[in-house]
């Protein structure tokens, strides 16, 4: 069986797929996230490795099907979990033509106008952070790729020898900030840049969530003091468990002051650049020398979609460019090839769909978006404070609502128990899904408002739950 369908059978095939989808869209609103409790498997599939071809038509709908029917639905309007949207559709179609496509953004020369779309879509976001002057990106898998590939260049910045010599030449071991909510990716980060996790200074945080710059400041002091090489701060613009955002313009004077790469993990707190509404909550953002963007967070993409911007252009070729005699190469292009300015080599086409979804709806479909999900999650949260069983763990300042039982005389323990019997009873029966968390080293209930379907009657139905589930476990 050739793997070259004749143009009917393409079209049959294209089209069931569409259909499947299409009904798939259309149930998200009242869908169940998941399965109930006892109908869950996650017992591994046993089936054998198949030798002989069987009828596409059959394969896909049995895949669909079960895709669908047993499968945990991030998309649906009911999913109040962690930073997973519901795909725009217009992403969905994206996906679709560059799969079918497949353009390989390594090089300019063998992917002209995809890598043109890639830096128009560059350029578009680097406008909205704030930046006049030069700058540049590359689309990443994600915000984990973003941070790792941002603290590569702020380790070659403060320490050029790096790139071609490696850690171990430097005469001090370098150190770098972020705050103790900050994203576990910059562990990884470290790690695996070959300065140890510990390099990794975890600073506490006030009362708002925030990095603590006067204990920041006296971290930066001791390691001078003690003959550390600090090199770049990490503020977080949209915490992972409360949605909190640091102190952007005390840190970029904290960076100049000391002479530090400030990088911004705006993963999910990025997409308020497109609410003139919102956009002061980014105050000082335009200030730093990174950010990192994730379009599968808060700007409705499908996975996986990651950004990596830097005001110091200069910083991603002198980081990650090599030379070979194999990549074909483009004659008098202003645009650098894509394998030369990013950590990886063959490219996949993230941005498209990020690009033609901008094209069809525009920048104010997404501020009316974040607008509404910023309403609901104030909604959200002012229910929270008059329902009497509940409070909150921390501000509410971007569309993520943390909160607690009331502990009414109960130890830390015994709350955090109350908290796991509760997401048991509100998630068994898999119509939604909250999740659970810490926040400031306590145990924490979390919602967030991510799907662009979700509406009050979905927030009324989950605070029924709630109340119901909070009774019960009394």
């Amino acid at each position: 069986m050739t793997f070259d369908f004749d143009a009917e059978t393409r079209r049959a095939l294209g089209y069931r797929l569409i259909d499947w989808i299409d009904e798939y869209f259309s149930s998200l609103p009242g869908r169940p996230v998941q399965l109930p409790l006892e109908e869950r498997s996650f017992a591994p599939l046993t089936g054998r490795l198949p030798e002989v071809a069987e009828d596409a038509a059959s394969v896909l709908d049995d895949a669909c099907r079960e895709l669908i029917d047993k499968g945990f639905h991030v998309p649906a309007a009911n999913y109040f979990g962690l930073m997973n949207p519901t795909p725009a559709y217009m992403a969905v179609l994206a996906e679709a033509l560059v799969a079918a496509l497949n353009p390989q953004l390594a090089s300019l020369a063998r992917s002209q106008l995809a890598s043109r779309i890639e830096a128009e879509t560059v350029r578009w976001l680097g406008e909205r952070v704030g930046w006049e002057g030069d700058f540049s990106g590359t689309f990443t898998s994600g915000g984990n790729e973003a941070n790792f590939s941002a603290l590569a260049v702020a380790l070659a910045w403060h320490f050029p020898e790096v790139v071609e010599n490696g850690v171990a030449s430097l005469s001090a071991p370098p150190v770098c900030y972020a705050s103790a909510e900050a994203h576990h990716s910059l562990d990884k980060s470290v790690g695996l840049l070959g300065l140890g996790r510990h390099a990794l200074r975890r600073i506490p945080i006030d009362g708002r969530i925030q990095l603590d710059l006067d204990r920041l400041e006296q971290a930066i002091q001791r390691d001078f003091s003690a003959g550390y090489r600090p090199f770049a701060i990490v503020a977080t613009a949209g915490t992972t468990s409360a949605g909190a955002i640091d102190d952007l313009s005390g840190l970029a004077a904290m960076a100049r002051r000391y002479h530090l790469w400030l990088h911004v993990d705006a993963a999910y707190g990025g997409a308020m650049i497109f609410s003139n509404r919102h956009r002061e909550l980014l105050r000082g953002l335009e200030l730093s020398d990174s950010v990192t963007i994730d379009p599968h967070k808060g700007l409705a993409m499908p996975f996986a979609a990651g950004a990596l911007l830097t005001t110091h252009p200069n910083m991603l070729e002198q980081t990650f460019a090599v030379a070979t005699p194999y990549m074909p190469r483009a004659r008098s292009s202003p645009l650098p090839d894509n394998f030369q300015i990013s950590a990886q080599w063959s490219r996949r086409m993230n941005s498209l769909k990020l690009w033609l979804t901008l094209r069809v709806h525009g920048r104010q479909a997404y501020e009316e978006l974040l607008d509404r999900q910023m309403r609901l999650a104030q909604s959200f949260a002012g229910w929270i404070t008059e329902s009497g069983r509940f409070e909150l763990a921390a501000p509410q300042v971007l569309p993520i609502v943390t909160f607690r039982l009331r502990a009414n005389g109960h130890s830390e323990d015994e709350v955090s128990t109350a908290h796991t019997r509760l997401l048991e009873r509100v998630t068994a029966g898999g119509q939604r899904w909250i999740s659970g968390t810490h926040v400031a080293g306590r145990s924490v209930l979390r919602m967030m408002i991510i799907s662009y379907l979700t509406e009050e009657r979905h927030l009324q139905a989950l605070e029924e739950a709630l109340l119901e589930a909070a009774g019960k476990i009394e």
